[in-house]
């Protein structure tokens, strides 16, 4: 797993595309016992270089409601995004993830990590590469119906506060999905 993680802290399949150079962000181990598989660092982890470092990161660490310390122990989680390097800036955000990634290092990321470990899948990108056609017609729905793609992964949206107002508007999710949440972490955790 060392020399893989290595191979991808410095691929630089895309570099032309990348406004701020190379710099994959990963954290994983064939111990992790949850997965945990967003979308692209932002700019601030780009700098970094520490995965989930900025308010989004912070958010997530509560909806699981695990510490610091256990969210960046590799023997615990694993933090993949769909993306490794921070693809720039959009009209309305950060553009998606660069798509060469996925295909090329998940499969042999994932493939030695347990069976068992779920997997979470943060954001749009995350739930079509991995549901496809299992997917409901939009995230909302995705999540909602949750339940569909358990025990092997559990569909979420972005953290990030710009979603303040999905939440506000799903209060659902806080209500149902964030307790199971919390219970299966903790039980994968003890």
């Amino acid at each position: 797993m060392e020399k893989l993680l290595d191979d991808i802290r410095s691929c630089v399949v895309c570099e032309s595309y990348l406004p701020l150079g190379p710099r994959p962000i990963v954290a994983a181990h064939t111990d992790s016992r949850i997965i945990l598989i967003g979308q692209a660092p932002g700019a601030k982890v780009h700098e970094t270089g520490i995965p989930w470092d900025d308010p989004s990161g912070k958010q997530l660490r509560k909806w699981l409601d695990v510490s610091d310390q256990v969210f960046y122990d590799e023997k615990k989680m694993a933090l993949i995004p769909m993306g490794f390097c921070y693809p720039g800036k959009g009209k309305s955000g950060d553009l998606p993830p660069r798509p060469e990634c996925a295909p090329l290092w998940h499969g042999p990321l994932l493939e030695p990590i347990a069976d068992d470990a779920l997997t979470l899948l943060i954001g749009g990108y995350a739930q079509k590469y991995y549901l496809g056609e299992r997917a409901q017609a939009n995230l909302t729905e995705t999540v909602r119906n949750y339940q569909e793609y358990l025990p092997q992964y559990f569909p979420l949206p972005h953290p990030s506060p710009r979603n303040r107002f999905w939440l506000s508007k799903n209060p659902w999710f806080e209500e149902e999905v964030l307790p199971e949440l919390k219970a299966r972490v903790s039980k994968l955790l003890l």
